[in-house]
């Protein structure tokens, strides 16, 4: 029998494959696991509004694309390693650390690593596993690092890590 006379899902459509998870352990700020637990009552919180009208076929997508972003944010949750570090790590770049540094130019900048899904370059908060963090992390006060991007290389030198 052909497939043009099969009878389709009422749910066709609306199927999405979940999101992908990370390969890296994921690591997370005190703040990004509550960013993660808000995005996730949020989500939560649409879908219920949402569901008050299910049979709606826009409805249906919104809801399905929803479940898919629980699913997700709630296997990084239960995943999640809060990794805070104590002050007398101060002097060495790590995970939750605030870094500012210099570049060739003598222009002064500010990045924070964080996890994954804090990361928002907007607001200078880089992953863990970005290139830029990975050039800094484990260095100290003083010490130049090479940020290895597609537009260059660029030398930084770290001016001050706070926590």
């Amino acid at each position: 029998m052909s497939r043009a006379f099969t009878k389709e899902s009422d749910d066709a459509g609306t199927e999405l494959p979940d999101r992908a998870l990370s390969e890296y352990p994921n690591y997370v700020t005190l703040q990004g696991l509550q960013q993660l637990k808000l995005q996730f009552e949020a989500a939560e919180k649409d879908r219920s509004v949402l569901l008050t009208n299910k049979d709606d076929a826009l409805a249906k997508q919104k809801i399905a694309m929803l479940e898919r972003d629980m699913r997700y944010l709630s296997a990084r949750q239960v995943n999640a390693i809060v990794a805070e570090h104590k002050p007398q790590n101060a002097d060495l770049v790590l995970f939750g650390a605030t870094i500012d540094v210099e570049d060739d130019e003598g222009i002064l900048h500010h990045f924070s690593i964080v996890g994954e899904d804090e990361a928002h370059i907007a607001t200078y908060k880089v992953s863990w596993v970005s290139p830029l963090a990975k050039a800094l992390i484990g260095h100290k006060i003083g010490e130049s690092v090479v940020w290895h991007r597609p537009a260059g290389n660029l030398n930084l030198k770290i001016i001050a890590i706070h926590y």
